[in-house]
């Protein structure tokens, strides 16, 4: 490698790496975030904040300011937090799918094709989910196969 190569190659490194900072620093405030404003503190808090509001009404003549006041505030709290919310469930729903793969992968008789199903077409999901409905079908009408409408504690208690 000449020292060009190596230059953009430690840039190119560089610049990963901040990236990979930002990332990890964003997923790590986005982590604490959810879950200190999802607890009944946040939640009272808000509140407060809106009694105050309206509070101050009369003292402010409910003028256009004082509307302004409040509407400014949650359209800034709101536009930031769907981008927390979002964080959180895109993280989240990547570790179900995740585990969901382990366990396709760990039991003998499953369909390894269904480990990655979030990457299929919106087509290829519903002529998946007619094999189900299908299957399900087939399953009810045998009387030897648990249904989806017999009580859970009626079918573990029949024999296998």
């Amino acid at each position: 490698m000449n020292k060009t190569q190596m230059a953009e190659l430690k840039e190119h490194e560089q610049e990963r790496d901040f990236f990979c900072v930002v990332r990890d620093a964003f997923r790590v405030f986005a982590h604490r975030s959810a879950f200190m404003l999802g607890s009944a503190w946040a939640f009272s808090g808000a509140v407060f904040v809106i009694v105050v509001w309206l509070v101050t009404g009369p003292t402010f003549h409910f003028s256009d300011t004082w509307q302004l006041i409040i509407n400014t505030a949650t359209t800034i709290i709101t536009f930031l937090m769907v981008f927390l919310i979002q964080n959180t469930q895109n993280r989240d729903a990547k570790a179900m799918h995740l585990k969901l793969d382990e366990l396709i992968r760990a039991i003998k008789n499953a369909r390894n094709e269904l480990v990655d199903l979030e990457e299929l077409s919106d087509e290829e999901l519903q002529k998946l989910e007619g094999q189900f409905r299908r299957m399900r079908k087939r399953a009810e009408k045998d009387e030897a196969s648990p249904s989806r409408h017999v009580d859970p504690v009626e079918s573990a208690a029949s024999p296998r």
